[in-house]
């Protein structure tokens, strides 16, 4: 169990180093969030899966929201 833990962190910390920050955005803690619960349900895997692309998809809603591009409330 700790090896495989061991082995996750250090893929963890790799794939973070080789990623740009653009591609990665909100991805990573997704993962790591969806990755825990996911373990816990017995799909790691898809959980991390899952994870990033929440991660993403929230990231991206955020700057569009933080640059003025979503649409004004009320209309």
């Amino acid at each position: 169990m700790k090896t495989t833990l061991a082995l996750t962190a250090s893929l963890a910390l790799g794939l973070l180093a080789t990623v740009t920050t653009a591609e990665a955005k909100g991805c990573i803690k997704g993962a790591v969030v969806g990755g825990v619960a996911g373990k816990m349900a017995g799909h790691g895997k898809m959980g991390a899966a899952a994870g990033c692309a929440v991660g993403h998809s929230r990231a991206n809603k955020k700057d569009a929201q933080s640059q003025g591009g979503g649409q004004p409330q009320g209309q």
